[in-house]
């Protein structure tokens, strides 16, 4: 095909006006990339800034003292934990502490963090602290709705309540502080207590439904010396049908004992035994006093079963019944390195004014020096008024009964039974063997006389 010279420019021509936007593009393209460059390299100096003057700040912060602290809020001055930390140093560790002062700086974590909780907690106690309770409360409400499980802000509005003479609105909130933990709960009792706050209001308001929690109260008014007030928790834990561990009652159930509350010890001993029949009822034994006299069950080591002290030189050991032997027996090894004055092995027995018999077998083998174990049995609170004690049991020997009968006075309500060893005054004076017990028994008896077998 022949194009003519005109055909050939007008190709060009078009050809050049098509190439014309494509050169004029190339330049703004360029300017912008170079824009674009500009801008990251600022977003990244201004990033780069901030970085370099938060890691100044921490590095101030992490001083904790009250100037570096400072220099802390300036360099990084949006950040509410260095204002909020501020205020607490200058509050418990300057010389003259300014209350104005650390309302302005925990004011300023607030503006800074206005759903931060803690801070707003922090607000109202620097409030409290400068004299301005109403404005206390409005923080320490905003704290609580902020975050109303919290521990930490229940625990500080109750003890603003508590300061205010108003104990009671304490309680609702120191229910969520047992509840949620973070306190100790002596802590919480005693703050209560110190308030004088009726137990009946702690327990129906404060306490938690919580086993642990109730056995926990109950041995705090325990610790305080208030039987009374431990009564009332008592009760409360029966009547709550909380599940609890017989174990549990055995520091109140001790109390009652050393107030020579008996009664009152043996109606828990019965309230125990309906609570835990599986446990506590097959210890039982008719017209027996002492439970578990034949050793068939593990040893509560509290209440009116037997008790063992732990006794170095001399474990003790349950060993239960089985196709040769019909009943347990418990048997103490002494292992020849101690003269001890032993007693580690005992029960508690209620009884009233009359004659009783005591009853048991028992056995030896190779029992050393002239001090053995023995049986006695003596009034809880005065030895006076009764303390007999069985033959002393030395060397070997089989199998025998040991009996002896004797009369309790007016007086005498409560009495030990034990295992006891008297320490030897010879030379050759440290004791071996092993002593096996079994069949412990003891009767009311009418008529009986004073007598030792």
């Amino acid at each position: 095909m022949n194009l003519s010279k005109r055909t050939v420019v007008e190709t060009l021509d078009v050809a050049a006006s098509l190439e014309e936007p494509v050169r004029k593009a190339k330049p703004a393209r360029s300017i912008l990339a170079l824009a674009l460059r500009l801008c990251v390299v600022i977003v990244f100096v201004f990033a780069a800034y901030f970085a370099v003057r938060q890691g100044v700040a921490a590095y101030y912060f992490s001083k904790n003292d009250p100037r570096d602290v400072e220099l802390a809020m300036r360099w990084d001055p949006q950040n509410p934990q260095y204002a909020d930390a501020l205020a607490h140093l200058v509050q418990f560790y300057s010389e003259d502490p300014d209350p104005n002062r650390s309302v302005r700086l925990c004011a300023t974590a607030t503006r800074l963090s206005p759903n931060d909780a803690h801070c707003w907690a922090d607000l109202g106690s620097a409030y409290d602290r400068a004299g301005r309770p109403n404005d206390a409360i409005r923080a320490f409400e905003t704290a609580r709705r902020l975050f109303p499980n919290s521990p930490d802000v229940n625990w500080r509005l109750a003890n603003f309540y508590v300061r205010a003479n108003q104990a009671n609105d304490a309680l609702p909130l120191l229910k969520n502080v047992l509840a949620a933990g973070g306190v100790e709960n002596k802590q919480v009792f005693s703050l209560v207590t110190g308030a004088g706050v009726d137990v009946s209001d702690v327990l129906s308001q404060m306490i938690p439904a919580r086993a642990p929690v109730l056995v926990e109260y109950l041995n705090f008014q325990l610790a305080s010396g208030n039987l009374f007030a431990a009564g009332e928790v008592w009760s409360n834990l029966l009547k709550s049908e909380l599940h609890f561990r017989v174990a549990d009652s055995f520091l109140y159930f001790d109390a009652l004992l050393r107030g020579r509350e008996i009664d009152t010890a043996a109606a828990v001993w019965r309230e125990l035994d309906a609570r835990f029949p599986a446990e506590i009822r097959p210890r039982i034994s008719g017209s027996n006093l002492v439970t578990n006299g034949d050793f068939d069950y593990p040893i509560l080591n509290g209440g009116f079963d037997w008790r063992v002290i732990p006794t170095q030189g001399a474990p003790v050991r349950i060993i239960a019944a089985d196709k040769v032997r019909p009943s347990g027996l418990l048997r103490i090894d002494f292992d020849g390195s101690r003269n001890p004055e032993y007693g580690a092995v005992f029960q508690f027995v209620q009884v009233q004014p009359g004659a009783y018999e005591f009853s048991a077998e028992a056995r030896t083998y190779g029992i050393t020096t002239d001090s053995g174990p023995r049986f006695q049995v003596f009034d809880d609170y005065d030895l006076t008024k009764l303390f007999v004690s069985t033959p002393n049991q030395v060397g070997s020997s089989d199998w025998s009964r040991i009996k002896l009968t004797f009369r309790t006075g007016p007086e005498t309500r409560l009495i030990v039974v034990r295992i006891a060893r008297p320490a030897s005054g010879k030379f050759d004076n440290k004791i071996s063997g092993t002593f096996w017990v079994r069949h412990v028994a003891l009767r009311e008896q009418k008529g009986a006389q004073p007598t030792v077998q």
